[in-house]
């Protein structure tokens, strides 16, 4: 593995660049970084050249300027350069949760540097009818956080969504594990107070992603959270069908094998 870093405007993109082949970029949401790709990284290095990386603000790519309400846009810029310092040719692109909306974002933008992108579980509360109801209700996490502190936000967070907080770090895990856990309790701070209430506002080019480059997907496991629901309201908007990958809203974790088989048959298709 090959580890650098890149000055973008107003902040340092640390990042890893693993295998070889066709570039494939792996854009993780929420607190997560690079070191959550680690396991599926490993495994598709065998077909493509991975390149995974802090998104800014969180675990080792640093603000420069200073900090400041997050946009996705602005996030979709740092892969934007991230691709364009690393390769020459069209890359593929996979996001997770916010991941998947810096994904389409870039699709929208610049889609001469995509070859093809695949969003998993984005959160685009706005094309839910119930939209109003869920940003009162991330504006009580931010309350929370303002009050108790990110432990208990980030626990009235994975409530509100349906998805599990990440693990402390504890005695006996592998140094690699602990060290990227303990980065992810550190992000929970700057992804409740900078992160969240802006993002979940983010509204997809629709004609954008009718070009055929895009594909939506969702976990198995992830039954009827809010993840899957807006994945059906886009799937509804857009006319598409949705691939189902292994596991649930971080399957690509808990389910690496399986999910990086499934990621590469999409990807191929």
């Amino acid at each position: 593995m090959e580890a650098g870093t890149l000055a973008v405007p107003g902040a340092e993109l640390y990042y890893e660049l693993r295998g070889s082949g066709p570039v494939l970029l792996l854009v993780n949401g929420g607190e997560g970084d690079a070191g959550a790709f680690a396991p599926l990284a490993a495994l598709l290095a065998d077909h493509y050249t991975v390149i995974t990386y802090d998104p800014r603000g969180n675990s080792r790519s640093r603000l420069t300027s200073p900090i400041g309400e997050q946009r996705i846009p602005q996030h979709a810029r740092d892969a934007h350069l991230l691709l364009r310092a690393l390769c020459r040719e069209p890359a593929y692109l996979f996001g997770t949760s916010y991941g998947g909306m810096v994904v389409m974002d870039l699709l929208a933008a610049r889609p001469e540097q995509v070859r093809a992108a695949v969003a998993h579980e984005p959160l685009l509360i706005e094309l839910l009818p119930d939209a109003d109801r869920w940003h009162a209700a991330f504006q009580e996490v931010y309350e929370t956080y303002e009050r108790e502190g990110a432990p208990a936000a980030v626990r009235a967070l994975s409530a509100l969504l349906g998805v599990a907080a990440p693990p402390e770090a504890s005695a006996g895990l592998p140094p690699p594990v602990a060290d990227m856990l303990a980065r992810v309790q550190a992000n929970m701070s700057f992804c409740v107070a900078y992160e969240l209430r802006s993002f979940v506002r983010y509204v997809p080019d629709l004609e954008a992603l009718r070009g055929g480059k895009f594909t939506l997907a969702t976990g198995g496991e992830t039954g009827s959270t809010v993840g899957h629901r807006t994945a059906l309201a886009l799937a509804e908007e857009l006319g598409l069908d949705i691939a189902g990958f292994p596991g649930g809203h971080v399957g690509f974790l808990t389910h690496p094998a399986e999910f990086a088989k499934t990621l590469y048959e999409v990807l191929e298709s």
